[in-house]
């Protein structure tokens, strides 16, 4: 019994090790295993979000361009027919941030599901305007709703790292601005057909209706954000409205206690983050913001007149001023697919690359302003469609840096709120501008491009990695 009875202490680490290490093996074969399931889930997800993006750039792009066309040919005078386009810009300035925020608390599935849902409501009753009237009731849903692709974007900053965001939303935009190319073509063929304008309506409507399919059918539970245990890799970020690491982890752990209050109450829950956020936005976020209304502002100067300014100056066609248009919206695409390499020669520094492609762009409208010729011409708007395309995925990724992911819908809303903004005063500057030459605008508009650059460079330890830094420790 003794003999039965006795351990050989020596043997028995051993004996744990050899049975734990194939135990070990399966459990990180199986990590990896998961791991790469994960990655297939992502790739699969933003696959998705990128046609989503296609469809309803494709769709919207089919009817805008003939809008003013056809609300004339209801009887509105041109007074009026510009009162009616700037209605859209109105609504959106006043719904982005609402619907942003509503994103956030309500989450991204229902909110983008709601907002492509009546959108194509809108789009269908647009179809079936018979008088001004009815037109103008008609672009209300979308006015307020239309909000698809910001809340697109905030769900990509939610389900991928940091790093890869700008990349991500580079190619996302890609994907919407070949949407964007091919939509006006289809949308000009059926417009020549009989009563083309209401089939054209009805087409983007069932287009809306397949994007509201697609998203329905998502794979939600792979890839709702902020879980963990689906095997899907989520980004946490610290930087929050100001706060130390533990301030944010207190938040969390309050947000979680009060997660049945926020499904009971969700827009009171919109109200209170809508004040929450004003701190942030008017105090440690002003500079990005106000760089975006410059910079958005310049670039709508540059084409508010493209073609009353090619006609005047050099004799072109409309037609030709057309092809010019397409062909700097292709290049717009593509430098989505550029985006990669240039941000890994940054080192993935948005906010450097951001005021480069400033300088860029405040350099080529003043060519395109003082250009004698065609090729001049030609030339700088070849590369404003890469410095603007560029600028827009910087800025973008910069404000959800800056404030945080767990208020991405918010920040989005906001930014696309302070370019409805821009939509609101450009057309003013332009006319008033146009009055004194028709370099006028994009002479206007290098100049406030040339102001962003100063607050750029002015405050540009606040807004880099320096910053985040910063806010992380206080």
């Amino acid at each position: 019994m003794e003999l039965g009875g006795h351990w050989d202490m020596s043997s028995a680490p051993r004996l744990v090790s050899e049975n734990a290490e194939p135990q070990q093996e399966r459990k990180t074969g199986t990590e990896a295993g998961a791991t790469d399931s994960g990655a297939v889930r992502t790739r699969r997800f933003l696959l998705c979000l990128y046609l989503v993006g296609f469809l309803d750039l494709f769709g919207v792009s089919m009817v805008v361009p003939i809008l003013s066309l056809h609300v004339k040919s209801l009887g509105a005078s041109p007074t009026v027919a510009g009162i009616v386009g700037s209605s859209y810009g109105v609504l959106q300035l006043f719904s982005s941030t609402f619907v942003g925020c509503w994103s956030d608390v309500v989450g991204k599935r229902s909110s983008l599901l709601t907002c492509i849902l009546l959108s194509a409501l809108g789009y269908l009753l647009l179809g079936a305007a018979t008088n001004v009237f009815l037109f103008v009731l008609a672009r209300v849903p979308a006015g307020i709703f239309k909000h698809t692709l910001s809340i697109s974007r905030a769900l990509l900053s939610d389900v991928v790292p940091e790093k890869e965001r700008p990349l991500v939303i580079g190619h996302f935009n890609t994907a919407s601005g070949v949407g964007f190319i091919l939509g006006p073509v289809v949308g000009g063929y059926l417009t020549e057909l009989e009563d083309g304008f209401y089939l054209t309506a009805f087409i983007c409507f069932l287009v809306f209706i397949l994007n509201a399919g697609l998203v329905w059918f998502f794979p939600w539970r792979e890839a709702k954000p902020g879980s963990t245990e689906k095997g899907l890799p989520m980004r946490k970020t610290h930087v929050l409205l100001g706060r130390s690491r533990d301030a944010v982890q207190e938040a969390a752990t309050n947000r979680g206690a009060r997660a049945s209050e926020k499904a009971a109450r969700p827009w009171v829950e919109v109200g209170l983050a809508l004040r929450n956020m004003k701190n942030l936005l008017f105090s440690k976020m002003w500079d990005i913001f106000l760089v975006r209304l410059l910079m958005a502002v310049a670039v709508m100067l540059y084409y508010s007149n493209f073609v009353l300014a090619l006609e005047e100056r050099f004799g072109m066609r409309p037609k030709v001023t057309g092809y010019l248009i397409s062909y700097s919206s292709m290049l717009g695409a593509v430098a989505g697919l550029a985006l990669g390499p240039i941000l890994r020669l940054y080192k993935h520094n948005s906010q450097a690359l951001l005021l480069h492609s400033s300088m860029l762009t405040c350099a080529l409208l003043l060519l395109y302003s003082l250009a004698p010729t065609m090729g001049a011409v030609v030339l700088s708007s070849t590369l404003l469609s890469f410095s603007t395309a560029i600028g827009r995925t910087c800025i973008t990724d910069l404000q959800l840096t800056v404030g945080g992911a767990q208020a991405s819908g918010t920040l989005i809303g906001v930014g696309q709120s302070v370019t409805a903004v821009g939509r609101i005063i450009a057309p003013l500057l332009s006319g008033v501008a146009q009055e004194v030459s028709p370099c006028g605008p994009p002479s206007l508009g290098a100049a406030l491009a040339l102001v962003a650059i100063f607050i750029m460079s002015l405050n540009k330890p606040h807004s880099t990695g320096d910053r985040n830094g910063k806010l992380k420790s206080e």
